[in-house]
């Protein structure tokens, strides 16, 4: 299919239903939004998965579903940092920074791609930031520890952004970093402690959160399995 085939496909199943509950969560677009389920996205993506040319045609077109799918069937390998750049400054809602950070996160700049932007003042460019740094921590298997403990200097500094949509990725990036492994997670604890100590609404509630769920006791595998058997 081509892009205008694709785009036409998805306007015949346009939903204002799906539409209205996207929006109820925040997924408000300035531009065309057709309300297209995931599942649907990512089964059209499966049959055109790695072809750049067709990400930029889709990404183009502007529709927020578009996007999305421009998002599932690039390739991270011919991504370049003028791209990122520019798809990033045309996010305007949480669910298209998401899917765009989900793609870098795997391109050999994620890193500082995800620095940069973390810096950034626009709502959706901080956060995509910091949805890269949590990508990473869930994607990049091969990655040291050392990659992740430079990112919390980072999280400490955005601590205090009061934005919703910012202060919820800073918090998730915190988590998954801790998540990683037990090295990590004494680290990540570390610096949320620090970080409940700042005065805060925003920084009390991230440090709060994160230490809520990284303070739980990680589960044995082993002893889960033996308790399936037992069940």
């Amino acid at each position: 299919m081509t892009a205008r085939e694709i785009v036409a496909f998805l306007r015949k199943r346009r939903c204002a239903r799906n539409v209205a509950g996207q929006q109820r969560y925040g997924i408000r677009s300035t531009s065309e939004q057709l309300g297209i389920p995931t599942p649907v996205l990512r089964a059209l993506a499966r049959a055109h998965r790695r072809d750049h040319r067709l990400a930029l045609e889709l990404w183009a077109t502007g529709i927020h579903d578009a996007r999305i799918l421009a998002t599932l069937i690039e390739d991270p390998r011919q991504v370049t940092r003028g791209q990122a750049e520019r798809w990033v400054r045309d996010c305007d809602n949480w669910a298209a920074t998401d899917a765009l950070a989900f793609l870098l996160d795997r391109t050999d700049f994620a890193a500082a791609m995800a620095h940069r932007w973390s810096t950034r003042r626009a709502e959706f460019v901080k956060r995509t930031g910091f949805a890269i740094m949590a990508g990473m921590a869930v994607h990049r298997k091969e990655l040291p520890d050392a990659v992740f403990l430079r990112m919390l200097p980072a999280i400490a500094r955005a601590a205090t952004d009061e934005r919703n949509f910012v202060r919820k990725a800073v918090n998730w990036a915190l988590r998954q970093i801790g998540k990683r492994n037990p090295r990590l997670r004494r680290a990540a604890m570390a610096e949320a402690r620090r970080i409940a100590r700042r005065d805060s609404r925003a920084a009390r509630w991230i440090a709060a959160d994160a230490l809520r769920e990284l303070g739980q006791p990680q589960e044995n595998p082993a002893r889960r399995k033996a308790a399936t058997k037992r069940i």
